[in-house]
């Protein structure tokens, strides 16, 4: 079914009749199909075994059924003719192939009388007469069994597991091209016309369905089951059956309002990827005190009413959202009961094929599968009979719904099938104590106003009192009014939803009243008013005593503070004019807080003649003092400014480098450091007074080997975590312009392999092309890890 189920979704089809079929009218119209129309009733009945009175009746009104969806009808010549696109739904019906005058209508009449000639028949003279012959020799079952009794045993092996399993049990190793040419059985048949292939010799051996249905013995019949399931029965009058449905509907309308005012206090946030996720499934279900297979029903079925819309990251509720809130129960509920069954996907799924959460609002593609199958629920509780319903509503209602709705789509997370749909109908009350409520009735019958009537008999009028308990709490039976709500959800926190509300008061929540701007006599009246009775004496305390507390330490936003000992001069700076700007408040008479930062405020009130001093963050004074800078000594660069934008290679690039392995003196350097102490003129004097041979080089201070070159010293003082190898293979590829490949760890941590070239020393940084980017990159020293071969 899952391969038609696909073919119905295509333009053309008739996917609008079809998938409302039940089981026995697909399988006549597929017996049909395979039979090849116009057929005879008669030849239907024998092929689907149908005998008795009872058996014919009901082919009977199978046929009738079609015939009423304009699928299939008799023709003038009492034969049966099919819809030509019903006839197309199946590729193979019943694992047959089509019949032989269609598969030899291609092919020409020299073939026809070889496979005449072959059979020991006369060929007739015309190309019609030769096909008829031959449809009216493999249409006759003995014929076809004593033909085949004759072949090969390859070649009856060969044909019999055909008429089985259909020519698409062949092989293929390419498009259009089969395993091998015919083997020697299949030319035995197909030199008979048992076996049929294309007249070019391209795609499998096909095998008439007049010869497969020979072959399958006159004891094969195709499927016929005109009779649904037996289910578990037991007796239940329509008084339960309703009872149960306003519970079950009743709870469901009080945790719905419930989700949508949590929705409506703070919007859920969507993913990136679209939809609701589960952390905010988990928390609007925690507020709103209802599991996730409600939520999720609430959640689509109010998007789809037009109750929620997406608004960027967000799903908040609608305008429509006031106006629902503001009905009551029973004209609330038909909204979304419509939604649920026009919906074209199952709202409670929660896992997918692999197992994983679903988000909610994900924007599924439409799926009619999972139409079918909630039409196929409420029509299978439908035809029980009076006063029953079934014990175990999933395991007994799931081969109904599949029985009444071949095409419905089962979940990858039913154990037992058709699950979600049946917990889905019965928490909305539509499926109760096993059997059709009336507010299913009326969603079957499409029938709006009968469906309105059925809700407001069923649930009573919201409720607008509560019972307030000692014990702190406060329970509203049935669906509370949205101005109880509203009221309740402000002051305190939801504890239970369902047929009874429960909400309860704490320190916490009271204050949570207080923040929002109230004040503790309103508080108090408000919940009066709602009350039955006087409020309870626990209640009152816990308001009047957090009130009390409520506001004793207070917070202040301020960038900076000013105090001082005397309390006119700080009266005077929050009046003064030019220091506006500051948002200057006085808190004490002898301090004030400012908006602005300190090193600001600090200035703002000097350049307007007064004398303030900063403090430090202990409290103490801050001296100010101007700081004296001065450029660290840095290691000179391997290349002078002119030259750096040379490319490598060139022969400025090497002049101003220097030539490899140029060597410094290693005294310069020191006597760079005491130059700024000695000054200049003492170290001219030094140097005119100093040998004219070289000294030796710097040794390594870490294990006495000297540097090469300058590029070495440069990039050993700068990446101390390299070995001696590692420093001379980098500063030999700088110096020469050669390729060398670093381990390199970026600032996030992460480490990578990069392939350098055209290195530009600049400590402490090096920049090179980057072969990994293909671009400029630039590289700190002190972070390059390790050094390699290109």
């Amino acid at each position: 079914m899952g391969e038609l189920a696909d073919r119905l979704q295509r333009p053309g089809s008739v996917a609008l009749a079809l998938p409302r079929l039940a089981l026995p009218y697909l399988q006549v119209a597929e017996a049909l199909a395979g039979l090849g129309v116009p057929a005879t009733r008669d030849a239907l009945a024998n092929l689907l075994g149908v005998a008795d009175a009872e058996g014919n009746r009901r082919l009977d009104t199978a046929l009738e059924v079609l015939a009423d969806h304009a699928l299939v009808w008799p023709g003038g010549d009492g034969a049966l003719r099919m819809a030509a696109p019903l006839k197309g739904a199946w590729d193979a019906p019943l694992g047959l192939d089509p019949p032989l005058a269609e598969l030899l209508a291609g092919v020409t009449s020299d073939a026809l009388r070889g496979m005449l000639a072959a059979l020991g028949a006369k060929p007739p003279g015309t190309k019609q007469q030769r096909l008829a012959c031959l449809v009216d020799h493999h249409s006759d079952p003995r014929r076809v069994g004593a033909l085949v009794d004759q072949a090969p045993a390859a070649t009856r092996e060969l044909l019999e597991r055909l008429a089985k399993s259909g020519s698409r049990s062949q092989r293929f190793i390419m498009f259009g091209s089969p395993e091998s040419g015919p083997g020697r059985e299949a030319r035995w048949a197909l030199e008979r016309g048992l076996l049929v292939q294309d007249r070019y010799g391209y795609g499998p051996s096909r095998m008439p369905a007049q010869v497969a249905l020979a072959l399958r013995g006159s004891g094969w019949h195709a499927p016929f089951e005109p009779v649904p399931p037996v289910a578990r029965l037991q007796p239940v009058t329509s008084d339960e059956v309703e009872r149960e449905a306003a519970a079950a509907v009743t709870a469901f309308a009080a945790q719905a309002g419930s989700v949508l005012s949590v929705c409506a206090a703070k919007p859920p946030a969507r993913l990136k990827s679209g939809g609701i996720g589960v952390r905010e499934l988990a928390r609007i279900g925690k507020a709103a005190q209802c599991d996730e297979t409600v939520l999720r029903i609430v959640l689509e079925t109010a998007y789809a009413a037009g109750l929620l819309a997406r608004d960027g990251d967000l799903v908040p509720v609608t305008e429509a959202y006031d106006a629902w809130a503001e009905l009551e129960p029973g004209e609330r509920i038909p909204l979304l009961l419509e939604a649920w069954w026009t919906l074209p996907l199952t709202p409670a799924q929660a896992r997918d094929e692999e197992g994983k959460a679903l988000p909610a609002l994900a924007g599924a593609p439409p799926c009619n599968g999972c139409v079918q199958a909630r039409q196929g629920l409420l029509t299978a509780a439908a035809d029980l009979p009076a006063d029953r319903g079934v014990r175990h509503a999933p395991e007994d209602l799931g081969p109904l719904v599949a029985w009444h709705r071949p095409f419905a789509d089962q979940l990858p997370q039913d154990g037992t099938p058709f699950a979600t749909v049946v917990r889905e109908g019965e928490l909305l009350g539509v499926i109760a104590r096993g059997a059709l409520s009336g507010i299913g009735a009326a969603l079957l019958a499409d029938d709006a106003d009968e469906l309105s009537v059925s809700t407001r008999r069923l649930l009573p009028a919201a409720t607008g009192t509560a019972l307030f308990g000692a014990d702190l709490t406060a329970v509203a039976t049935g669906t509370p009014a949205v101005r109880l709500t509203t009221l309740l959800d402000s002051v305190a926190d939801r504890e239970a939803g369902g047929t009874a509300s429960v909400w309860r008061f704490s320190p916490g929540s009271v204050r949570r009243a207080l923040d929002a701007g109230r004040s503790a006599d309103d508080i108090a009246a408000d919940l009066a008013a709602v009350a039955p009775g006087p409020l309870p004496q626990p209640l009152s305390y816990l308001i009047s005593d957090t009130a009390r507390r409520h506001g004793r330490v207070r917070i202040a936003p301020a960038a900076c503070v000013i105090h001082g000992a005397e309390p006119a001069l700080l009266a005077e700076l929050t009046v003064h004019r030019k220091l506006a700007g500051l948002g200057l408040r006085q808190l004490a008479p002898t301090v004030l807080v400012s908006r602005t930062s300190l090193d600001k405020t600090l200035a703002a009130l000097r350049a307007e003649g007064y004398a303030p001093v900063a403090e430090a963050a202990d409290g103490t004074v801050r001296i100010e003092k101007a700081e004296r800078r001065r450029a660290a000594a840095s290691v000179p660069s391997p290349r002078s400014a002119s030259s750096r934008s040379a490319s490598p290679g060139s022969a400025s690039f090497r002049s101003a480098r220097g030539t490899p392995g140029t060597q410094r003196p290693a005294a310069a350097r020191a006597e760079l450091d005491r130059a700024s102490a000695g000054g200049l003129r003492a170290l001219a004097v030094k140097l005119r007074a100093a040998p004219p041979t070289s000294p030796e080089v710097d040794p390594d201070p870490d294990n006495g080997i000297p540097f090469g070159t300058d590029t070495e010293e440069i990039i050993a003082c700068h990446a101390s975590g390299l070995s001696l190898t590692d420093v001379r293979q980098l500063a030999h590829a700088v110096d020469v312009g050669g390729t060398i490949t670093i381990e390199y760890v970026a600032a996030s941590g992460s480490h990578t392999v990069r392939s350098l070239s055209d290195l530009d020393l600049d400590p402490p940084y090096l920049q090179a092309w980057c072969h990994l980017r293909n671009d400029e990159r630039v590289f700190t020293i002190s972070r390059i890890q390790s050094v390699m071969p290109a």
